[in-house]
C-alpha cells in the first residue's frame, strides 16, 4: 500500500463503521443533541465493533494489529466515519483513545496496562487526559497543578479545564498532568499521574455549556488534596509534558480525520440539497454561484483526506523505522491544520448554500457549524500549527 491509497481491507473496515453509524449514530443524534446528552450505553456498542482497541495489543484485549496493516490508519477511518454523521462521537471515540488510551498504553506500567486496558479496549470505560487548565492551554508549561510525594502518596492541588471523557457514567480514571518540582534552572517539572474516579478529593465540575460538541462529555476538574499511590505515575517522573508532546502528534491526525469526516458530510449535503431546492423554477445547482461552491467543497474533501491518510500512514510506518519522527510530526501539524480550517469553511459554506435552511436545527449543516470551530483550537491551535510547520521547514524562530 502506497500513502496514497487504502487497502480493500481498510475500505471494508470503512463500510462496517460507516454501517454502524448509520445505524447507531444517526436514527438519534438530533434528539441526542437537543438533550445534551450522553449515550453511554453507545460506547459498549463501539467498543464490540472493536474501535476502541484497533491500537491495543491482543493481551489487553485490543486487536492486536501489526504495524504493517496499519492499525492507526484504521482508526483514523473509523474516526472519519463517525464524525461524518456527528462530531460528538467522533470525538468521543478520537479522546478514548488518543487521550486516554495511548498515554497508559505508551508509558504505563504493566500493572497499570492490566488494570485500565481491557476495559478500556472494550469500551466498558472511558479515560480522560488531564492537560488543559484555567490559564494553562497552549502554554502547557504554565501548569499550576501540583503534586507531593510524601509516605509512598502523591497529594494533588489544582485544577484543569475542558477535559473530554473525564464525567461519564463510565469514565474510570483521568490523568492530570501536574508539577512534581523545580528543574535547576528553574522550570517546573511536569508529571503525569492517574487518579482513579471517585479517588476522594477529585471533583468532577459541571458539564460545560458549549457552542458545539452538545453530545460530547467535557468537564472541568477540581483536585482538593487529592491522594493517590506513588505507583500511579504514568511514565518517568519529570517526562509528563514530554509524553503529552508525543501524545498530541497523534491527536492532530486525528482530529484531521474528524475534520475529514465534517468536510465530507457538507459535500454529500449540499450536493444533495442543491439538485432538489428549486429556485426560479430550477434547482439552485445549476447557478454557478451555488455549483462553483460545491465544487470548492469538492476540492477540500479531497485534499482533507489525502493529507490525513497520509500522515496516518506515516505514523504507522514510523514503527516500522521507515518514516522519522521528525517527518511525522511535520505532516501531522499539516493535516491538522489544513484540515480543521477546511471544516469551518465548509460548514459556512454550506449554511449558505442552504440559504434560510441552514440556519435552522431541522438541518445538520447548523449542527456541524456549530462543532466546527473547536477543531481550529483543540489538539493545538492553528498559530501553534503554523509555528510547528515553520519550524519544520527550518525557519528561525
Amino acid at each position: 500500500m502506497s500513502m496514497f491509497e487504502l487497502s480493500a481491507d481498510h475500505e471494508e473496515f470503512r463500510q462496517h463503521v460507516r454501517d454502524f453509524a448509520a445505524g447507531e449514530v444517526a436514527p438519534h443524534v438530533a434528539q441526542w443533541t437537543k438533550d445534551h446528552h450522553f449515550p453511554a450505553d453507545l460506547i459498549p456498542k463501539m467498543g464490540e465493533l472493536g474501535l476502541f482497541g484497533l491500537v491495543v495489543p491482543e493481551e489487553y484485549g485490543g486487536a492486536g494489529m501489526p504495524h504493517e496493516d496499519g492499525p492507526f490508519t484504521y482508526l483514523c477511518l473509523a474516526i472519519e466515519e463517525l464524525g461524518r454523521v456527528d462530531q460528538s462521537i467522533g470525538i468521543t471515540l478520537e479522546a478514548g483513545v488518543g487521550l486516554g488510551i495511548n498515554p497508559i498504553l505508551t508509558y504505563g506500567t504493566d500493572a497499570q496496562k492490566e488494570r485500565f486496558l481491557p476495559d478500556l479496549a472494550a469500551g466498558r470505560t472511558l479515560a480522560g487526559f488531564g492537560l488543559t487548565e484555567p490559564e494553562a492551554g497552549s502554554d502547557a508549561g504554565g501548569t499550576r497543578t501540583k503534586a507531593t510525594l510524601e509516605n509512598g502518596e502523591w497529594t494533588i492541588k489544582g485544577a484543569k479545564a475542558f477535559i473530554t471523557n473525564s464525567g461519564t457514567p463510565i469514565t474510570s480514571v483521568v490523568t492530570a498532568t501536574c508539577r512534581t518540582g523545580t528543574r535547576d534552572n528553574g522550570s517546573p517539572e511536569i508529571s503525569a499521574i492517574m487518579v482513579p474516579s471517585g479517588t476522594p478529593g477529585f471533583t468532577v465540575e459541571p458539564p460545560y455549556d458549549k457552542l458545539g460538541w452538545w453530545i460530547s462529555d467535557t468537564h472541568g476538574l477540581t483536585f482538593d488534596n487529592c491522594k493517590v499511590p506513588e505507583e500511579n505515575l504514568l511514565g518517568q517522573r519529570g517526562k509528563g509534558y514530554a509524553q503529552f508532546l508525543a501524545t498530541l502528534d497523534d491527536g492532530r491526525v486525528a482530529i484531521a480525520a474528524l475534520a475529514a469526516g465534517c468536510v465530507v458530510r457538507m459535500l454529500e449535503e449540499c450536493v444533495e440539497y442543491s439538485k432538489t431546492r428549486l429556485s426560479f423554477g430550477k434547482p439552485i445547482a445549476t447557478y454557478q454561484g451555488v455549483s462553483f461552491q460545491i465544487a470548492d467543497l469538492a476540492v477540500m474533501a479531497e485534499t482533507c483526506r489525502l493529507l490525513t491518510y497520509k500522515a496516518a500512514w506515516m505514523k504507522d510506518q514510523m514503527h516500522l523505522g521507515k518514516v522519522s519522527m521528525e517527518q511525522f510530526k511535520h505532516a501531522a501539524s499539516i493535516a491538522k491544520l489544513y484540515t480543521s480550517e477546511a471544516a469551518v469553511t465548509s460548514t459556512r459554506i454550506a449554511t449558505q448554500v442552504f440559504g434560510g435552511n441552514g440556519f435552522m436545527e431541522e438541518y445538520p449543516v447548523a449542527r456541524f457549524f456549530r462543532d466546527a470551530k473547536i477543531l481550529e483550537i483543540g489538539e493545538g491551535t492553528s498559530e501553534v500549527q503554523r509555528m510547528l510547520i515553520a519550524r519544520g521547514l527550518g525557519l528561525p524562530s
